[in-house]
């Protein structure tokens, strides 16, 4: 695996993980406070299963939901693992 750095100030490395860090700030948490990190760790999980990978539509994959693109496009998955 080769690591990718951009120079100071470029942001085009994290873009992708910002994007869904905001995303996950802006429909989960919403500022929530949590009253212990396991409840935080299983609003999170639930979250990730239940709504971000089946049913939220993501733009990269032609707005449909990540289970979905893996149901039409199963020969592309094969190549990445």
């Amino acid at each position: 695996m080769t690591c990718s750095m951009s120079r100071k100030g470029d942001c085009w490395d994290n873009a992708v993980v910002e994007s869904f860090f905001a995303s996950l700030k802006r429909e989960e948490c919403n500022g929530a406070a949590y009253l212990t990190r396991d409840l935080a760790r299983r609003h999170v999980f639930a979250y990730l299963e239940q709504f971000y990978n089946r049913k939220r539509r993501h733009s990269y994959l032609g707005y449909v939901s990540p289970a979905e693109f893996e149901a039409q496009h199963p020969a592309s998955l094969k190549r990445i693992a």
